[in-house]
């Protein structure tokens, strides 16, 4: 299925929460949408749960190689 379905379908789930349901119900579509998105990259093997936890660099004056 395309990119394009893909939105569609979502942007239609969406606007039929929203209206039917309110703001409340658009929120909790969007919110269980995104963990079923995360989900569905995780059982692909896309990404693993590490990448939330792992720090990504940078210098944050704790990194103590080369001192003894």
């Amino acid at each position: 299925m395309s990119m394009a379905a893909i939105g569609l379908i979502a942007g239609m789930a969406l606007g039929f929460a929203g209206y039917f349901g309110g703001f409340a119900a658009f929120i909790l579509v969007a919110a269980l949408g995104a963990v079923g998105y995360v989900a569905g990259r995780f059982l692909e093997g896309d990404f693993d749960p590490g990448d939330f936890f792992r720090s990504h660099g940078g210098s944050r004056g704790d990194d103590r190689r080369g001192m003894r």
